[in-house]
Protein backbone atom coordinates (compact mmCIF):
# COMPACT_ATOMS: atom_id res chain seq x y z
CA UNK A 1 0.00 0.00 0.00
CA UNK A 2 1.08 3.41 -0.73
CA UNK A 3 0.98 6.44 1.18
CA UNK A 4 0.71 9.74 -0.35
CA UNK A 5 2.00 12.91 2.01
CA UNK A 6 3.56 15.90 0.69
CA UNK A 7 5.13 16.77 4.08
CA UNK A 8 7.89 14.35 3.61
CA UNK A 9 10.73 15.20 0.62
CA UNK A 10 13.33 14.91 -1.21
CA UNK A 11 16.22 17.61 -0.88
CA UNK A 12 19.03 17.91 -3.46
CA UNK A 13 22.22 19.61 -2.64
CA UNK A 14 26.16 19.55 -4.40
CA UNK A 15 28.94 19.93 -2.67
CA UNK A 16 32.34 20.78 -3.94
CA UNK A 17 34.02 16.72 -2.80
CA UNK A 18 33.36 13.90 -1.42
CA UNK A 19 34.58 14.89 1.90
CA UNK A 20 32.45 17.90 2.01
CA UNK A 21 29.62 16.06 1.17
CA UNK A 22 30.54 13.17 3.51
CA UNK A 23 30.59 15.83 6.50
CA UNK A 24 27.27 16.96 5.84
CA UNK A 25 25.58 13.71 5.70
CA UNK A 26 26.80 12.68 8.71
CA UNK A 27 26.07 16.18 10.41
CA UNK A 28 22.61 15.65 9.42
CA UNK A 29 21.81 12.12 10.29
CA UNK A 30 23.36 13.29 13.66
CA UNK A 31 20.93 15.85 14.49
CA UNK A 32 18.03 13.61 13.01
CA UNK A 33 17.06 15.92 10.51
CA UNK A 34 17.57 12.99 7.25
CA UNK A 35 16.81 9.69 7.64
CA UNK A 36 19.02 8.86 4.49
CA UNK A 37 21.27 10.64 2.76
CA UNK A 38 23.06 9.42 -0.69
CA UNK A 39 26.04 10.63 -2.21
CA UNK A 40 26.65 10.61 -5.76
CA UNK A 41 29.67 11.99 -8.54
CA UNK A 42 27.78 13.95 -10.95
CA UNK A 43 29.32 16.91 -13.61
CA UNK A 44 28.18 19.96 -13.13
CA UNK A 45 27.30 22.73 -15.86
CA UNK A 46 26.02 26.26 -14.08
CA UNK A 47 26.21 30.08 -14.52
CA UNK A 48 28.08 31.66 -12.24
CA UNK A 49 29.15 35.37 -12.09
CA UNK A 50 28.37 35.56 -15.44
CA UNK A 51 30.42 32.82 -17.22
CA UNK A 52 29.35 29.50 -18.18
CA UNK A 53 31.34 26.92 -15.44
CA UNK A 54 31.61 22.95 -15.61
CA UNK A 55 32.72 21.20 -11.98
CA UNK A 56 32.75 17.69 -10.96
CA UNK A 57 30.86 17.65 -7.87
CA UNK A 58 28.81 15.47 -5.64
CA UNK A 59 25.30 15.56 -5.15
CA UNK A 60 23.59 14.71 -2.01
CA UNK A 61 19.87 13.57 -2.44
CA UNK A 62 18.09 13.90 1.61
CA UNK A 63 15.16 12.33 2.70
CA UNK A 64 13.23 14.03 5.06
CA UNK A 65 10.22 15.42 6.81
CA UNK A 66 9.57 18.73 5.10
CA UNK A 67 8.68 20.18 8.61
CA UNK A 68 12.76 20.26 9.05
CA UNK A 69 13.68 22.14 6.08
CA UNK A 70 14.78 25.00 7.91
CA UNK A 71 16.49 23.41 9.92
CA UNK A 72 18.39 21.53 7.37
CA UNK A 73 19.05 24.22 5.53
CA UNK A 74 20.75 26.25 8.49
CA UNK A 75 22.80 23.18 9.46
CA UNK A 76 24.14 23.02 5.50
CA UNK A 77 24.39 26.57 5.39
CA UNK A 78 27.29 26.04 8.17
CA UNK A 79 29.14 23.29 7.29
CA UNK A 80 29.19 24.14 3.21
CA UNK A 81 32.03 25.80 1.18
CA UNK A 82 29.81 27.22 -1.23
CA UNK A 83 29.02 31.00 -0.90
CA UNK A 84 25.27 29.97 -3.01
CA UNK A 85 24.79 26.38 -2.16
CA UNK A 86 22.35 24.48 -4.31
CA UNK A 87 19.67 23.18 -1.65
CA UNK A 88 16.41 22.36 -3.20
CA UNK A 89 13.23 20.70 -2.41
CA UNK A 90 11.19 18.11 -4.03
CA UNK A 91 7.82 16.86 -2.30
CA UNK A 92 7.38 13.17 -2.18
CA UNK A 93 3.73 12.57 -3.72
CA UNK A 94 3.41 8.97 -3.03
CA UNK A 95 5.62 6.26 -1.17
CA UNK A 96 5.61 3.17 0.28
CA UNK A 97 4.02 3.09 3.89
CA UNK A 98 6.54 1.37 5.33
CA UNK A 99 9.65 3.61 3.79
CA UNK A 100 7.14 6.37 4.75
CA UNK A 101 7.07 4.96 8.21
CA UNK A 102 10.67 4.28 8.87
CA UNK A 103 11.69 7.62 7.67
CA UNK A 104 9.84 8.92 9.92
CA UNK A 105 11.35 6.66 12.94
CA UNK A 106 14.40 8.35 11.60
CA UNK A 107 14.06 12.35 12.20
CA UNK A 108 13.14 14.75 14.76
CA UNK A 109 9.52 15.09 15.94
Amino acid sequence: MEQNSARYGVVLVTAASQVEGEAIAKALLTEKLAACVNITPVHSFYTWQGKQQSDREWQLIIKTNLILFSQLVAKIKELHSYEVPEIIALPIIAGAESYLSWLDENVKQ
